[in-house]
Order: C-alpha cells, then sequence, then structure tokens
C-alpha cells in the first residue's frame, strides 16, 4: 500500500505561489473553426497603406477640382450679376456707387479667372504663401467668409 506524505503548510504555500505563476501565462490564440489567422509581412502592409494613401489622395483631388470648377462657375455668376446691379446704381445713387460695384465685379471675376487657370496645387501653395506673409488678413478674411457664410446659411434655413 502506498503511503501519502502529510503536506506541511511550507508544502502547500509553494503549492499556491506556483499556481498564479501558470494561470498568468495567456493561453495561445486558436482560429475559430474554419478562420485562418494570417498575418500579413511588415513591407506588405507599408504597400497596402501607401496605395490606399494614394487612392485617398486622387480622390481628393478630385473633388478639389470638381469644388474648384464650381467655385468658378459661381464667381463668374456673381460677377455678372454685380455688373448687372452696377447700372442700377448708377441711377440711383450715382456713378461713384456704380463704379464701385464694376471693379467689385471685375475683383470677382479675377478671381474666378485664377481659379478655372491653375491647378488645385499651385492654388494651395499660392494660399500658403500668402497666409505667411499675410497672417492678419488671412484671418480677417477668414472671419469675414465665416460670418457670411453663417448669415447665408440662417437665410436659407429661415426660407424653408
Amino acid at each position: 500500500m502506498a503511503t501519502t506524505k502529510p503536506t506541511t503548510p511550507k508544502d502547500a504555500s509553494a503549492k499556491k505561489a506556483a499556481a498564479p505563476k501558470a494561470a498568468a501565462k495567456p493561453a495561445p490564440k486558436r482560429a475559430s473553426a474554419g478562420k485562418a489567422v494570417v498575418m500579413a509581412e511588415p513591407e506588405t502592409l507599408r504597400t497596402q497603406a501607401g496605395s490606399l494613401l494614394g487612392q485617398a489622395g486622387d480622390k481628393l483631388k478630385d473633388a478639389a477640382d470638381q469644388g474648384k470648377t464650381k467655385a468658378g462657375g459661381a464667381m463668374d455668376e456673381l460677377a455678372s450679376m454685380v455688373e448687372g446691379v452696377a447700372a442700377s446704381l448708377d441711377e440711383k445713387l450715382g456713378a461713384q456707387y456704380g463704379d464701385y460695384a464694376r471693379k467689385a465685379a471685375g475683383a470677382v471675376s479675377g478671381v474666378a479667372d485664377t481659379l478655372k487657370t491653375k491647378e488645385v496645387d499651385e492654388l494651395m501653395d499660392s494660399a500658403r504663401d500668402f497666409v505667411r506673409k499675410r497672417p492678419a488678413v488671412a484671418i480677417g478674411a477668414a472671419a469675414a467668409l465665416g460670418f457670411v457664410l453663417t448669415r447665408l446659411i440662417k437665410a436659407g434655413n429661415d426660407d424653408e
């Protein structure tokens, strides 16, 4: 008959101390039934990320080109509207105010022509240069544009 050795408190505490160490080690992850876990190579991931970034950049450029075209057309329409208003200003307020309107129409038309002739990258470079050279004017223009857009949006929502 086999004899069992009585455990001492020292032996019991050694077993308890060893148990958490074994439990702390995470079990290896297994794939679900029918699913294989495949780790891609770092170089493959870099290539795929570069490809996705290139596609996103192309789509962004296309959207910017479409926006540039629409903005140029809208500015042409605005310039012709202001030009039309100039004649009525001549009659109602005087030639001086009509001249101001014609100058404004010419400036808007010039911006529209610039939008049509330059590429998006050129426009972005020009904008960066302008902001670097005249940050106060750029901030003031951004604030004024924000104010005008807010007023236009509010007026559009009030009509509906």
